[in-house]
């Protein structure tokens, strides 16, 4: 599993989370923990397999906002605390 967490510029309100929230979803319908914060200007997911950033970054310009950067690492799930 894969952690990824994509920098977006532009995002200014809890509608514009849910926006990218629902792109990520739309290209990686079994993406878990998505999520979006405008004040950090950041997204993260977790997916199986590594994510295409041509994807994400498609998927962020279709929303309208600016797609920055896109960092992954490997994510292990955290059984307990």
């Amino acid at each position: 599993m894969y952690k990824v967490s994509v920098n977006i510029e532009g995002m200014a309100c809890g509608m514009c989370e849910a926006h990218v929230n629902d792109a990520i979803r739309k290209i990686y319908p079994k993406a878990k923990k998505v999520s979006s914060s405008h004040t950090k200007k950041l997204t993260t997911f977790v997916v199986e397999e590594p994510a295409d950033e041509e994807k994400v970054k498609a998927a962020v310009a279709e929303t309208g906002y600016t797609f920055v950067s896109m960092n992954q690492e490997p994510y292990k799930r955290k059984l307990f605390g």
